[in-house]
């Protein structure tokens, strides 16, 4: 048994489908295969249930499972502290979809700038698949929006920014002298699927206000989000950040008048690893960036 034996079990668990877990690993399927029986063969035990369509853990690959997290994270961790020196590595980084894009880019360009040795590798997912990943050590860090509900992991907010209302430029709400959430009540929204923590933020500001928003149209993408409501579908609401990459004469954004609805973002992390100098540096660059990210959308009104 050996380590690399010990990672593609863990793809196959992962994955349930040996395909998949292949592809994600770029081996062949016939060489997988013949890992996997190695290692039934080496406990004298099978360890997965292969069925026609997916492939399941037995009680022994369950066991397995466990372990082999254990094992490869005490490696791993082992592997960071010996080339701990502050400069070099590789780094997980993850955000959800409607962070990633708006928030990241400009950000890892600094970062890159001024460790030009280490090396980041990206993902971007839903909150609850962030949550699990960064608890069994797949990411480092993680950025997403609050509340979390997340045992055995670290929080710490980073910034708040307001969410916008953004209309059809022609909408009548475009040119109105103040918009208040009154207003909005009766119209249609056009918001992002049930995984998006976007629209607990958005359904949540509405409910505080005895107001239920009619969704009519619901999607994945927050830009396919926005081209909707460009055709007059409805209207919605759009984070800062996203507004701030938005060219299109399209469509109009308003800051609601009274209390507006926001939402405050937080770096997430699994305090029970290993934290190299590299992973420190990178959670106070994250800290300082947010802050002068928070301040410039502030200061755009």
């Amino acid at each position: 048994m050996d380590i690399d034996q010990l990672r593609q079990f863990l793809r196959v668990a992962k994955h349930g489908n040996i395909t998949h877990a292949s592809e994600e690993l770029g081996v062949s399927q016939p060489a997988l295969s013949r890992s996997i029986q190695r290692l039934e063969e080496e406990f004298g035990q099978p360890l997965l249930e292969r069925r026609t369509r997916c492939i399941s853990l037995t009680d022994a690959g369950r066991l397995l499972e466990s372990r082999a997290r254990q094992i490869l994270q005490i490696v791993d961790d082992t592997k960071t502290q010996i080339a701990d020196d502050g400069q070099s590595g590789r780094l997980r980084i993850a955000a959800i979809p409607t962070v990633a894009p708006y928030f990241l880019p400009d950000f890892l360009r600094r970062f890159h700038t001024e460790f030009p040795q280490a090396s980041l590798a990206v993902q971007e997912d839903t909150t609850d698949k962030l949550i699990q990943r960064c608890k069994e050590g797949e990411i480092d860090l993680a950025v997403l929006a609050l509340p979390l509900s997340a045992k055995y992991l670290e929080s710490e907010p980073l910034l708040t920014e307001p969410l916008l209302l953004v209309t059809a430029v022609d909408d009548p709400l475009a040119e109105q002298a103040e918009v208040t959430a009154a207003d909005i009540e009766p119209r249609p929204f056009i918001l992002l699927d049930e995984a998006h923590c976007l629209t607990e933020s958005v359904t949540s500001f509405c409910r505080q206000r005895s107001i239920q928003p009619v969704a009519v149209e619901r999607t994945s993408q927050l830009t396919t989000v926005q081209e909707l409501v460009s055709l007059g579908h409805g209207v919605s609401m759009i984070p800062a950040m996203a507004r701030r990459l938005d060219e299109s004469p399209k469509r109009a954004y308003r800051a609601l008048s009274g209390e507006q609805p926001t939402r405050t973002l937080a770096m997430m992390w699994n305090p029970y690893r290993f934290e190299s100098q590299l992973q420190l540096a990178l959670k106070d660059r994250l800290r300082a960036y947010s802050a002068d990210f928070e301040a410039s959308l502030l200061a755009e009104g």
